[in-house]
């Protein structure tokens, strides 16, 4: 059967996924706030709506913007959704937010008769391009079932979790992980460098050992250049140690190095990178060892 989907939210990675789906044939529309950034889609086939009302007729309709605040305006908002003469059958909320503001709106979706997948994502803009995101999904495993053909035009594997909001946590527990990661190799990273090792021929040799990383293999040239062109922005990170400290509160679990790394990223922030990609976290470590790095070519 075919159905006809909607997209809201074209940043980054919203932009890359709604792309997958239009280059694999699907009927898309599309929405965003900021409606230049809708452009690229239309060229490309997509037809583009001027209000969320517009793409809330299609049979699913996918989420992808920045979080919790975001995502209650375009679903359960005045102007949202749910406020539409028509509704979709299904909304697939590919955003990271809290498991407490997806369960209030899957149940807000439910009283209005819409099912309601929860579909965060791994991968940034030129992963998703690539065809190699990964995403969890939380939800009936009957409206998973009936999105998985989509879901599987937007990456290589897609991974059923529960029928509620462990999808969110599984995505936060992921992006907790990465900031820790990135922490990690600035410091060691750092190290090294300041001792006399150049950056090129130290992560030469942590990449070619079982400590290696597809990630920090793909990231290795922007260390290397210092190229800090955004693929997930410091506040961005910062938005989901946020959620992640939160949850591990309600669950009481302890994160000792979590907690210390979301005060280095409010360093990084504080310092001018804001809206830097996270990896700039070695420019604060590397100025906090009181060493100058400069760029070496990718």
């Amino acid at each position: 059967m075919v159905m006809s989907v909607g997209w809201i939210g074209l940043g980054r990675m919203g932009a890359a996924m709604a792309r997958r789906l239009v280059d694999a044939g699907e009927d898309v529309t599309v929405w965003n706030r900021t409606a230049a950034k809708a452009a690229p889609l239309a060229a490309a086939g997509a037809q583009v709506a001027d209000s969320v009302a517009g793409v809330a007729g299609s049979n699913i309709v996918f989420v992808m913007v920045s979080g919790p605040a975001d995502v209650e305006e375009v679903v359960a908002g005045p102007a949202g959704l749910l406020a539409a003469d028509v509704l979709p059958q299904v909304i697939v909320d590919c955003s990271t937010v809290d498991v407490a503001t997806s369960a209030s709106i899957r149940q807000a979706a439910a009283e209005r008769g819409v099912r309601f997948l929860a579909c965060p994502v791994s991968g940034n803009p030129h992963v998703v391009a690539e065809g190699e995101a990964v995403l969890v999904a939380s939800g009936p495993y009957d409206t998973y079932e009936r999105v998985r053909p989509l879901l599987g035009s937007i990456g290589k594997s897609v991974i059923w979790t529960g029928e509620g909001e462990q999808a969110r946590l599984v995505k936060i527990c992921h992006n907790l992980y990465l900031g820790l990661l990135v922490q990690s190799l600035s410091e060691v990273t750092t190290l090294a460098e300041k001792a006399g090792v150049s950056r090129a021929s130290f992560l030469e040799f942590l990449n070619s050992t079982v400590l290696a990383t597809d990630w920090v293999r793909k990231r290795t040239p922007d260390l290397l250049a210092l190229d800090w062109t955004p693929t997930f922005t410091t506040e961005l990170l910062r938005k989901d140690f946020d959620l992640g400290l939160a949850a591990a509160r309600e669950e009481e679990v302890t994160m000792p190095l979590a907690a210390i790394v979301l005060q280095l990223i409010q360093a990084a922030i504080g310092r001018g990178h804001r809206d830097d990609d996270f990896l700039s976290l070695f420019a604060v470590q590397a100025e906090s060892s009181g060493m100058t790095v400069t760029a070496v070519a990718k």
